[in-house]
């Protein structure tokens, strides 16, 4: 048999040029902006919704999280959980201001909308790149990309966002000076915020693949668990009110997406050195039966 047909019967796609990589890559992009486009569309339809009852929604003291939390002081004999008000004010210096805010909440719809189409799309260009055997075991990865980037998105939003901006708007470094925030200032962060801990989320994933080419162990990950719980205690004190049971809604759910990711590393590893263990025997096999 050819070397490029068993080649191609390994991957299980035709083999194609660079060129030819290039033109399927910008369709998987086009689709994507399209995809984006559409619900960029429906955030400018539903602009006043996704701005005052979405972006402006954890500055309000009726938002959920403080009404959980409020809840949980009442339980717990913690009357301090619950807050009277949220004293935010906004303004917009630049003339262009509130219309850029505008572009920018459909902006933000159309990304965390289309993302899991968009991750689908570029898996479909990833996954004829891998053997049969990886594709199949990667099976199910788009649909953990979008669960951990929803999981992510919604930590973000409930609990990082509201926490942060009650941080910022009742820090004062002295009496004299009042706290006005533009509101470029006030979305960029809370989609900062929100996005980013999106993306974090993702950490299981990119572990799983450094963790299936080898680049990283869960011997690794074990050895700098202590440093690991520092760094994410540091983020937990930065981006939340100086109380210890803001810190712990923060820390919790970073530390166990750190310790899934070990778990993770140490499936997969697994997995990798029993493959590798059989190819080798395989290999050594066929050199006993060729002498």
């Amino acid at each position: 048999m050819p070397l490029d047909q068993e080649l191609n019967e390994d991957y299980g796609e035709k083999e194609m040029s660079f060129l030819d990589h290039l033109e399927e890559l910008r369709w998987h992009i086009i689709r994507s902006l399209i995809a984006i486009a559409i619900f960029m569309v429906l955030g400018f339809v539903f602009v006043d919704f996704v701005f005052n009852q979405i972006l402006l929604a954890p500055a309000s003291k009726d938002f959920a999280t403080w009404k959980g939390l409020c809840a949980l002081g009442e339980a717990i004999g913690k009357p301090q959980l619950c807050i009277d008000d949220i004293k935010l004010e906004l303004q917009s210096r630049y003339m262009t201001g509130q219309f850029t805010i505008t572009i920018v909440s459909g902006l933000i719809i159309g990304l965390v909308m289309a993302f899991p189409y968009v991750a689908w799309e570029m898996w479909r260009f990833i996954s004829p790149g891998l053997k049969r055997g990886e594709r199949k075991g990667s099976r199910g990865i788009v649909a953990a990309i979008s669960l951990l980037f929803a999981a992510g998105i919604s930590f973000g939003y409930y609990v990082i966002a509201p926490l942060m901006v009650y941080f910022m708007v009742s820090y004062q470094l002295s009496p004299m000076i009042r706290n006005e925030f533009d509101i470029t200032s006030y979305v960029s962060t809370l989609v900062t915020l929100v996005l980013g801990s999106g993306l974090l989320f993702q950490l299981p994933v990119v572990v799983y693949f450094l963790s299936k080419i080898g680049m990283l162990t869960p011997q690794f990950l074990r050895k700098y668990r202590k440093h690991s719980i520092v760094v994410l205690l540091i983020i937990a004190a930065i981006i939340t009110p100086p109380d210890p049971l803001s810190q712990t809604l923060i820390f919790i759910p970073l530390y166990l997406l750190f310790e899934v990711s070990i778990l993770i590393s140490a499936r997969v590893q697994k997995k990798r050195l029993k493959a590798e263990e059989l190819e080798r025997l395989e290999e050594e096999k066929a050199r006993a039966s060729k002498s």
